[in-house]
């Protein structure tokens, strides 16, 4: 039996256990978050995405009960939260820095927490063997932070924080610290964790691969709006805006104007000389209308003679080649001066490449390899 796609925001009759309602917060003349307003479902692994200064951590802040909106209201399990106190809220948050107790063991770090409620010996004993078989920590509880590595600090803080169950645990760049390698691993990891406890987490990160990697549903902010929250394969492949195609992985934008040609389909005038581009569009537009067409690399194709199937072929000379093991990309330039990226999947071993620096070459893809852009 297969199991049920988790996608509880399609369902209208779900309530979100997140709830920000037009919320504006204001530091002085500054406004970190302008009128905001998003769901966050209970079990979601959600990701908060943007550049430096778009407002995400002040977002994380107001959840944790550090700051509070100048405007608009935030509801966790259906209750305004504003003035709850950071510690009677349901509510966890782990540092980038992890802010572990260097004095004390992991095992004692761990159960730092549950010591301060009124839990007896017994259970607290039981609840951090539990959060240690979690983090897989369990041959490291006597020692301290500074003898352990930084991956597994990493686990420790994340182990303390779960201890007490909070319904929501929001991670600031919690990975920030750790090399790639064991970026890409802990990743993997905190997803296990997530799904084995259930518990809704909300991260920040200014890392699209993390965000892509990790999240049933990414928010992409910018100058303290949310520009487009969508599951990562809606992010990728069907962006809103030039902003969010642009700011997740690679793309080439080709900007122009459109005309209809026939139903959901537009020719798109981009230069002069140039035949128009044809690109498939359940969004419309009307005639004349300015549009950008984002085209992902590995969309594509690369050939020394001109193809005949695609709607899309134009001329160009290649102007570079990175190769990256398992790919190549061709920076492709085109008679109007633009370059375009065009990716191949290295699938054989490198044998002599047949298209080289300077080689004139036909880039070409189909009609709806692409997503039509209004901004």
């Amino acid at each position: 039996m297969s199991q049920p796609v988790f996608a509880p925001w399609d369902d209208p009759n779900e309530k979100p256990l997140i709830r920000f309602e037009n919320v504006t917060k204001r530091f002085g003349d500054f406004v970190a978050i302008d009128d905001l307003s998003l769901s966050i479902y209970e079990s979601e692994f959600f990701a908060l995405l943007g550049p430096s200064g778009c407002g995400k951590t002040t977002m994380m802040r107001m959840l944790a009960g550090f700051e509070n909106p100048s405007a608009g209201k935030i509801e966790l399990a259906g209750k305004n939260i504003a003035g709850i106190p950071p510690n009677k809220r349901a509510v966890n948050m782990m540092f980038q820095s992890y802010a572990l107790f260097p004095h004390l063991s992991v095992w004692e770090n761990i159960a730092f927490g549950l010591k301060r409620g009124d839990m007896s010996k017994a259970d607290i004993a039981a609840r951090v063997e539990e959060m240690l078989k979690l983090t897989r920590l369990t041959k490291f509880a006597k020692r301290k932070p500074h003898q352990i590595s930084g991956g597994q600090r990493q686990r420790v803080a994340l182990a303390r924080s779960l201890a007490k169950a909070p319904k929501l645990l929001l991670l600031d760049e919690p990975l920030g610290a750790l090399d790639k390698k064991l970026r890409q691993d802990t990743q993997f990891e905190l997803m296990d964790i997530q799904e084995s406890t259930g518990t809704t987490f909300v991260i920040v990160t200014h890392d699209q691969e993390e965000a892509m990697t990790v999240a049933s549903r990414v928010a992409v902010m910018d100058e303290g709006q949310i520009i487009q929250v969508a599951t990562p394969g809606g992010i990728y492949e069907a962006p809103n805006s030039v902003y969010v195609a642009d700011f997740i992985g690679d793309v080439n934008i080709i900007s122009g104007t459109v005309k209809a040609a026939g139903e959901n389909m537009y020719h798109l005038d981009w230069v002069a000389n140039e035949a128009p581009l044809l690109a498939a569009s359940e969004r419309p537009f009307s005639d004349g209308q300015e549009a950008h067409l984002a085209i992902r690399p590995e969309k594509i194709a690369i050939s020394t003679e001109k193809p005949t199937e695609m709607k899309n072929a134009v001329q160009g000379t290649v102007l570079d080649i990175a190769y990256l093991g398992n790919l190549s990309t061709y920076h492709v330039q085109l008679a109007g001066g633009q370059v375009i990226k065009a990716q191949t999947a290295n699938t054989r071993r490198l044998s002599r490449r047949t298209i080289t620096w300077e080689d004139k070459v036909w880039i070409s893809w189909s009609a709806t390899a692409g997503v039509l852009l209004e901004r």
